[in-house]
């Protein structure tokens, strides 16, 4: 099946559409009574951005409350993260958490945050696939060509990330196939799909949100996918488990939390509008659409896969020999 432009104008539709008949959720007394202020790690395009809309919306629908996105962008998700940690834990401030922020811990040495003492993790959402891109006026088709292009010219690639799984991913394949590529570090995904049209590198690590657009319009080619099995989204596009890379497989993956020490009846009243958002059908195609996989957990289930994936990640870091700064 073909990426056809009905897919990609489905894919980039707004939020209003589904969720204006939210159901109502219990709350805990006397909240919320103002606006709630959702802050997201990266900028406006990339994927987490897109979730924490779509969630924004229902929460506000569900609430009766105004319910924004705040992009607060820098160091790899920590200049977000280091406000909501700081934040009064009142239920008004929360964070669209990623695992870029728990891959990231792992890439300090000092961290002025713990990600998970520092946060009461609500709910996780989804995942949100990601996939090797490159300039489409390359000689490269697939991630086999890839390869063999990397060897034959070695020191003349180069890949762009905007989040720490992209330079995981990144160092990582380098690391296993022997290859020589350097590494151009962005503050987003879209800054660097922006350079990689534009010719100033030559691949990069996006999520299909910020993807999806160029691989129609015909100015990238995806190569392959990072999870074990094919994504629905790029059926025809292979994964590095089946090509390159066997046994390979990270999932970037996104959340709700807020400051650490937020009120039992918050984090109930904020966990089950969560639940309700991503249980609709309506938002669960939304949510495909825009790249994200439902992966929805509750608080208590949550804040323990958080725990196991700051222990994955440091590994994967271990592995992909980098050091932390």
């Amino acid at each position: 099946m073909k990426v056809t432009r009905r897919r990609v104008l489905e894919h980039t539709l707004g939020v209003g559409a589904f969720m204006a008949a939210a159901p109502y959720v219990a709350r805990a007394a006397g909240y919320p009574t103002q606006r709630i202020t959702i802050i997201n790690q990266f900028a406006p395009g990339s994927i987490s951005d897109a979730a924490a809309r779509l969630i924004a919306q229902s929460l506000q629908d569900q609430f009766g409350q105004p319910v924004i996105v705040e992009n607060k962008v820098g160091g790899g998700g920590l200049v977000a993260a280091v406000a909501v940690a700081r934040a009064v834990p009142d239920g008004y401030t929360l964070l669209a958490t990623a695992s870029s922020l728990h891959s990231g811990a792992a890439l300090y040495k000092e961290l002025p945050i713990d990600p998970v003492k520092d946060f009461t993790h609500i709910a996780r959402i989804g995942s949100y696939p990601s996939y090797i891109a490159v300039r489409s006026n390359l000689p490269i088709n697939s991630i086999q060509d890839l390869v063999a292009y990397a060897k034959a010219n070695p020191g003349k690639l180069s890949y762009g990330h905007g989040n720490n799984m992209g330079q995981i991913v990144g160092e990582i394949l380098k690391l296993r196939l022997h290859l020589d590529i350097a590494r151009v570090p962005y503050r987003s995904n879209p800054a660097a799909m922006t350079d990689l049209i534009g010719g100033q590198i030559d691949m990069m690590v996006p999520d299909l949100n910020t993807g999806m657009p160029h691989i129609l319009s015909g100015k990238t080619r995806a190569l392959a996918v990072f999870t074990k099995t094919r994504c629905p989204v790029l059926p025809e596009v292979p994964t590095l488990n089946e090509t390159v890379m066997p046994g390979f497989e990270i999932i970037p993956w996104g959340g709700l939390s807020g400051p650490a020490n937020l009120p039992a009846d918050v984090v109930s009243t904020l966990e089950k509008a969560v639940h309700n958002a991503v249980q609709q059908p309506k938002a669960q195609e939304q949510f495909q659409r825009s790249g994200v996989e439902m992966f929805w957990a509750g608080h208590k289930e949550f804040t323990t896969y958080v725990q196991t994936q700051l222990a994955n990640w440091s590994n994967l870091i271990k592995e992909a020999g980098i050091k932390p700064e």
